[in-house]
């Protein structure tokens, strides 16, 4: 069976589907569309664009979304028995198995992308990458940490956790984790806690605008970050996806279950090749490519 997994943040690269707009009519004209949507020429700065402007949340989440979604919509060969996304990947996973309409997806990640941003003004914090420690060793420090916001985020595959929090909260965290004995403890250049409770303002706003959207019968199942099982009905898969913002993403946990239903094949589908590393090292006999 194939999987096909899509990327979240930090997988962004100047020039990123500038091929797919010059050779496919398909890709110009999504990518036409997205620019009339967000009122702003993302094309160009995804093709022109330096560094610091790819960064900023605003154009980063919607321009791994199309770099994502352009793929998946314009490869003859894309058909799934099951799709993934990390973190953001989870909104480029909904249109690629049709559960939202593009234009719906592209204007949820542009909210969510602003909603997070505003959330980051309001607490300043961060997150730290951890490595070489077990997972439930990483959560026990995080629980130990009293009068900060300090959290698990991501699991990203065995001996690889992502924590999310306060300045502070992360600052004492990484020390206690380097005496306990991990390998590195490295904060992370991001705007913000992301998959922690500092993201509620966030949340909430996107609450309001997942219940105003329409979503369809998927065509093959969903691993949501959240539950990280393989998921149809269309009432769970909208709840898993508001909670998600305040959430940790079970990544480890979500491809282990993929396997386990069958999944042999791992396709990733966007920018770079982050996901490929991860699942290699979740499932040793996994076979990983790209489109």
């Amino acid at each position: 069976m194939k999987a096909y997994v899509f990327p979240g943040q930090g997988a962004q690269f100047s020039g990123m589907g500038k091929d797919l707009y010059e050779h496919n009519e398909t890709a110009k004209s999504l990518f036409e569309q997205a620019n009339a949507i967000l009122k702003f020429r993302i094309s160009d700065i995804m093709f022109e664009g330096g560094d610091e402007e790819l960064k900023q949340t605003k154009v980063t989440q919607p321009a791994i979304f199309l770099h994502s979604v352009i793929l998946a919509k314009t490869s003859p060969e894309f058909n799934p028995d099951m799709v993934a996304g990390h973190s953001l990947g989870e909104f480029s996973a909904l249109v690629a198995n049709g559960t939202l309409a593009f234009e719906d997806g592209l204007k949820l990640v542009y909210q969510r992308a602003l909603a997070m941003q505003e959330a980051c003004e309001i607490n300043p914090s961060g997150m730290a990458a951890i490595l070489g420690l077990e997972d439930a060793k990483v959560e026990e420090i995080c629980a130990a940490i009293e009068g900060e916001t300090v959290v698990p985020a991501n699991y990203n595959c065995p001996g690889q956790l992502v924590i999310s929090g306060s300045n502070k909260g992360i600052e004492i965290a990484c020390e206690k984790m380097k005496e306990a004995g991990a390998k590195r403890a490295l904060p992370l250049p991001v705007g913000g806690a992301f998959h922690s409770p500092l993201m509620e303002p966030a949340r909430e706003k996107l609450q309001k605008a997942i219940e105003a959207t329409i979503f369809h019968q998927p065509n093959c199942p969903v691993y949501q970050n959240v539950s990280t099982r393989g998921i149809t009905d269309v009432e769970e898969i909208k709840k898993n996806l508001i909670a998600q913002l305040t959430a940790p993403v079970k990544w480890t946990q979500s491809v282990q279950q993929m396997v386990a239903d069958g999944a042999l094949e791992f396709i990733e589908c966007g920018p770079g090749k982050v996901l490929q590393g991860l699942v290699k090292k979740i499932h040793r006999e996994a076979e990983v490519s790209s489109i």
